[in-house]
């Protein structure tokens, strides 16, 4: 990631419009800005959540509230509480997300 020609900004989450996106059960809600080619989000999981696919995208992720159980597909599984994070490279190890209790995540990718 480069960040370049990106002047200081405040970004106020509450008033971001959320986006929603089903997952294979439960919702997830997209909060999300641009800033050139780098996408930031903060995302709500509800409780149940399970996401309807495997990513294959790198994210810095970091676990705001709530838990997060990160599956990667050689089966390894990874509980993240709130103040963890995980990053992981584009194409390098497929994962997807799910979450019982329900998670608030801050995502940059």
């Amino acid at each position: 990631m480069n960040i370049t020609d990106l002047p200081f900004g405040v970004t106020n989450w509450a008033e971001i419009k959320g986006e929603e996106h089903a997952g294979t059960t439960g919702v997830a809600t997209w909060r999300t800005q641009q800033f050139g080619s780098v996408r930031v989000r903060m995302v709500d999981y509800s409780p149940n959540y399970l996401a309807d696919h495997w990513c294959q995208k790198g994210h810095f992720l970091l676990v705001v509230a709530g838990e997060l159980i990160t599956e990667l597909a050689d089966g390894r599984q990874f509980v993240l509480r709130s103040g963890m994070s995980y990053q992981v490279a584009d194409g390098a190890e497929p994962h997807r997300s799910s979450t019982a209790v329900g998670a608030t995540l801050f995502i940059v990718d």
